[in-house]
């Protein structure tokens, strides 16, 4: 998946929690917000954004697909 270097401000207790829980997981504080931003996207009903100017519908379908198939891999790896 690529990846984008964002800014992002975070209360002290959630930065703690997500410090501790990427640490639990043997896994970086990024990829871990990356993944629990995907997680609570597809749990609170993710829909793709609209097609991008010059990039094809099948190659916006495949990035969405397989976005989502991550999330609920995910999901069901939680349980």
């Amino acid at each position: 998946m690529a990846t984008r270097k964002v800014t992002l401000s975070l209360d002290t207790a959630a930065l703690d929690y997500a410090e501790r829980a990427a640490k639990a997981h043997g896994i970086s504080v990024s990829s871990w917000l990356s993944k629990a931003a995907r997680r609570e996207a597809v749990r609170t009903g993710y829909h793709p954004a609209p097609a991008k100017a010059g990039a094809s519908i099948e190659a916006l379908a495949e990035s969405d697909e397989a976005e989502l198939a991550a999330a609920e891999e995910d999901l069901r790896a939680q349980g």
